[in-house]
């Protein structure tokens, strides 16, 4: 198979086209940035998805499009999350389009449907919401539709949507939270009870991999989404102690409640409006609920539909995840 990784070079995508390379496929990526130490592995196409030119050079003769690639955050302005995330899928659509590439697996998320309330074990019967707190989710959702919406007899499509990705290689979430432990920044928001659903990333990765094995025009996976995370939650607060605890951390102490902490980042958003900041703010509307709600997804339709079941469990995960931990711990204090 000739698979398309977008974002390849990511932490998602770049687990994705190990496990890709590992069934001897031949795997091509489309990355901005040089990465050398991938050159003797993958065909590299450097560009940015907005580049229409560029995304249909890359798409050219390829069996399956693996769309990673977004910019990811809770604060900026609309023009990039529109032009990367919805822009620049449509564009890698079009282009499949253009060159009969029969598969897109897309990469989305759950916070397409966050509708501001807690979900339990949810299911994808959730419609998207009529507001978005943020404009990540939002771009997700055009996206996703989009997608959704190109699925044909020519086109395969189906949307993927892993909760709270974690694991080895991780450049942005494991990181943040080292380093606002060692700053003394790390609140807990709420009361500490909420449950949520994560995703340790190489079931992920293999997720999309088993997705791709049953897509084809008219199959039951072929435009439809699907959440992708572990079958059972996690505290959430609890299991940032655990992190905290792998780098040789203390637990959380400081707290506030969810009421406070929106009113905190209603307060934050409006003032980094007026004053035109590009920095994100320490607090959000749209971050103190992800931090104090519930938040679970049932993978009921993942496993009947194309077979998924996560490869290692949590407890593997955490072991695996552990050096690494240590090592962002031990370099930042």
């Amino acid at each position: 198979m000739k698979a398309l990784v977008t974002g390849g070079a990511g932490f998602l995508g770049r687990h994705l086209v190990d496990q890709l390379l590992d069934s001897d496929n031949d795997v091509r990526i489309l990355t901005r940035g040089d990465y050398p130490e991938l050159a003797d592995r993958v065909g590299i196409v450097r560009g940015d998805v907005r580049d229409k030119e560029i995304v249909q050079s890359a798409c050219a003769g390829v069996d399956v499009v693996f769309h990673v690639a977004a910019v990811p955050g809770i604060w900026g302005p609309w023009k990039t999350f529109h032009g990367i995330n919805t822009q620049g899928t449509l564009n890698i659509i079009e282009a499949c389009q253009l060159h009969g590439v029969p598969k897109l697996v897309y990469t989305s998320s759950p916070s397409v449907v966050f509708d501001g309330k807690s979900h339990v074990n949810a299911d994808e019967s959730l419609p998207y919401p009529s507001k978005y707190l943020c404009h990540y989710p939002h771009s997700k959702a055009l996206a996703e539709a989009a997608v959704l919406e190109a699925n044909s007899d020519s086109l395969a499509t189906v949307s993927l949507r892993p909760h709270l990705i974690w694991g080895p290689r991780d450049n942005h979430l494991i990181p943040r939270l080292i380093r606002r432990a060692i700053a003394g920044r790390l609140v807990r928001v709420g009361d500490g009870t909420n449950l949520v659903s994560c995703a340790y990333v190489e079931n992920v990765a293999a997720a999309h991999r088993q997705a791709c094995d049953e897509l084809s025009p008219g199959t039951r996976v072929a435009g439809k989404a699907y959440f992708i995370n572990e079958p059972d939650p996690v505290n959430l607060w609890e299991w940032v102690d655990q992190l905290l605890d792998l780098g040789g951390l203390p637990p959380v102490k400081r707290s506030i409640s969810a009421r406070l902490a929106s009113s905190v980042g209603t307060g934050f958003e409006a003032v980094y409006r007026v004053l035109g900041k590009k920095a994100e703010p320490p607090m959000t509307r749209f971050l103190a609920a992800q931090l104090s709600q519930s938040h679970t997804y049932s993978i009921e339709n993942a496993r009947r539909d194309f077979g998924y079941q996560p490869l290692v469990t949590f407890e593997e995960g955490m072991a695996r995840l552990a050096p690494e931990i240590k090592a962002i711990a031990d370099q930042e204090s």
